[in-house]
Formats: C-alpha cells, structure tokens, sequence
C-alpha cells in the first residue's frame, strides 16, 4: 500500500473529538478508527502492539543492529477537529496542480489569492476536500506517513536502525492527547511529533496554552414589569467581551504575540457562558493574561454582585522550548536528516500547541515535525502527496542517524 492509498483510507474514518465530552477518549467513534489503526500495525509485522482502554496505541518496530542506540519515537493523534464536519470526507486528488483555482464543489473555490500557500505546490499532486468538509490531514497525513516509514524500514534491513516506537493518541484538538499518554510504557530517550503544516517545518516552541470558561447568571423576569428587577445574561456576555482589547484577537495577531480567542458563546436571559482560550509565547505574559480575566470578572461582581459572575480557568499546556533548550540533540539531527533530504528547514514557532509540548513536561523532548497538510480544521484543508512522501524520508534517515548518535 502506497502513502495515498493509506492516508486516503484513513479520511474515510470520522473521528472528530468533543470538547463538551468528560469520557476519554471524548468520542466513541474514535476508537472506531484506533481499533482498525492496532490491527493494521500487526498486520504489517510490527512488535509489542497495544491499545489501552482509552485508546492510546503503541508499537516498536525492532532494532536490526547489535549496537547501543537510543529508542527514539514518533507520534502523531488521530482526531480531528470540532471546528468541522469530519464526516463523510470526500477526498479528490488534483493531479499537477497548474497554480490556478480549485474548485471543491459549486460556489466553493480554493484560490491561491486566498491561500497563497497553494503557490509553493505548483506541478503537484494535491489531496483536497469538496467544500463540505475538513480533509483530516491534521494529523491522518502523520499517521500515514509514520506507519509507510516504519514500513520502508521493515522492508530496507540495509538501513542500520535502533529499537523505534510508536504511538496514536486521541482528543490532541481539546488539548488532552497528551494527558493519559504513557510515557514510561513508551520507553523513549526522546520523540517527534509529525504533527506540523507544511514541507520543511520544525518546531521547538509553541503557544503557553489555557482555557477561560466565564459563567454570568441573569434574572429573568417579564420585560414589560422588568425595571430594576431583570438582569440581562447576554447583555451582561457582550459587555465582558468588551473588557477585552479588541486588537489582542488570533485576527490580529501573529508570530509571538499572544492572544484571547472566544471559542463560544451560549446564552439566554438567565445563563450565560463565555468559552475562552488564552495563549502566549512569553510565560510571564501568559501569567499576566490570565490574570486580567480574573481582574475583568471581579470588575463584574463588582457591579453586578459576587455570584453573577464567575470564572474557570484551567492550563493546558506550556512552551516546550523550556525543555528543549537543554536536548539541542533532538534539534540537530532533524536539521542533519531535512537536510540529507533536499528539504530546507523552517524553524517557527507554533500558534498553537502539540501534544509534543505537554509530552516535553512529562519527561519526553518531544519536537513537532511538518506532516504536510494545509489551512487545517477547514473545507479548504489539502496536503501534497509529494511532501508527504518527503515526510517518509525525513523520517526514515533521523531513525538512520539516531544509530549513529553518540551521547
């Protein structure tokens, strides 16, 4: 099975995570998919294969040498998602894309004007979406390319290699694939997540990351009687969303600065609950950010009385940087392998997070690796079967140069 063959089998599985769920993982239907994934690695003869009961799927592929060499990982999640549709995906392929529009479906268009980053895969075979749906490239392209990795390996016992584990974890779209990872289990000296955009990315540094939930309680009360009596919960929503600066917004920003995002807003007269995520670079700025919420909220009960108006607010993750600093190793031989590749690095923070961030706190350095797919969580989601098939050989020579590493 070629890598196209395998990442577009694997779009056919819907397995869109939830943020509203408390079950582990958040959707049943993915372990739908992480059942087909533990099968799928046996049959392709890899050893120690397991899925806990959560979901969580781990595997080694052998080493084919007597020498010391570290274990090294590679890991990538299987959800997708809950800013869209992940069902009934209807992948196309584009073949020698000519630069030009694309169009998913009527009315729907992907145009380079829009997503410039279409210019860089001119002549390329690109995997697109019908307009209806996300493509699930984040991050089915890493899974696809791990497994043809590990694959190419079990078939090429030329290339001298260490023991090499694997891993496929649910729910890394609601920041909680890391949280039940076992990192003892899986017996790495360090690991990567080929859980990046596109061709060349490698990155090191990612969002520190928290979630905001506001919860503001009305009085409802008829409103032609409501003078002095009706407390307004929308009017109350609207009035904390303009606490916040309007120019501090994912619309507004970019590289380091930070932001806050409201994810969601579900209201009516007597409830009212604000979903928040709170990100920057900067530790101490992250700090100071959530700190101005409490400061916004207690400003509210301050007016409006102490329990109208509450908070929760819960870390996610944190800026892997911190943790990699110290194993510029894990750094130096991803640089050495793109380069062995013909692939030229782009070194960039993340807006955003992966589970390799969170995996770094545990213990494990854990960088993020390009995988490939584009303008993520959306209808006009693609990815180049030729970067994927790059990610493959980037994959394959850091497991070439690992045995030849020397601590």
């Amino acid at each position: 099975m070629d890598i196209t063959e395998r990442f577009l089998h694997y779009t056919q599985f819907d397995t869109q995570s939830s943020e509203e769920s408390e079950s582990v993982p958040s959707t049943a239907k993915q372990l739908t998919f992480a059942k087909y994934l533990k099968e799928e690695l046996e049959n392709e003869g890899l050893s120690d294969v397991e899925m806990d009961e959560m979901g969580y799927i781990y595997a080694t592929l052998k080493a084919n040498t007597k020498k010391k060499v570290p274990t090294i990982g590679f890991i990538s999640h299987y959800d997708t998602s809950p800013d869209c549709s992940g069902a009934n995906i209807k992948p196309r392929i584009v073949r020698g894309y000519d630069g030009g529009d694309i169009t998913l479906s009527e009315g729907i268009v992907s145009s380079p004007s829009k997503f410039p980053e279409l210019k860089a895969h001119v002549g390329e075979d690109l995997i697109v979406t019908d307009g209806t749906t996300l493509l699930g490239a984040d991050d089915k392209a890493g899974i696809a390319e791990i497994v043809q990795a590990m694959c190419w390996l079990r078939d090429h016992d030329d290339i001298k290699h260490g023991n090499i584990r694997i891993a496929f974890n649910p729910d890394e779209e609601i920041g909680m694939g890391a949280h039940h990872f076992d990192v003892e289990k899986f017996g790495c000296q360090w690991a990567y997540t080929m859980d990046g955009g596109d061709l060349g990315d490698l990155e090191f540094e990612n969002f520190n990351a928290a979630s905001a939930k506001i919860h503001i309680k009305g009085v409802s009360v008829h409103p032609g009687y409501a003078k002095g009596k009706m407390v307004n919960a929308n009017r109350l929503a609207a009035e904390f969303i303009g606490m916040l600066p309007a120019n501090e917004t994912p619309e507004a920003t970019e590289g380091y600065e930070g932001f806050y995002h409201l994810l969601g807003i579900n209201a009516n007269i007597e409830n009212a609950t604000l979903s928040y995520i709170i990100r920057d670079h900067d530790r101490e700025r992250f700090e100071e950010r959530k700190d101005f919420i409490e400061k916004c909220v207690r400003q509210m009960q301050e007016k409006y009385g102490e329990n109208m108006v509450t908070a929760d607010i819960k870390d996610q993750y944190y800026n892997m940087k911190e943790k990699i600093d110290p194993n510029m190793h894990v750094i130096d031989i991803v640089l050495k392998a793109m380069q062995e590749c013909g692939v030229t690095p782009k070194v960039e923070p993340i807006r955003g997070g992966t589970d390799g961030a969170q995996l770094s706190f545990k213990g494990l350095p854990c960088p993020n690796i390009f995988a490939g797919g584009v303008n993520f969580h959306g209808p006009y989601e693609f990815v180049s079967i030729q970067v994927m098939e790059k990610a493959v050989e980037v994959i394959t020579k850091i497991c070439e140069l690992t045995a030849g590493y020397e601590d």
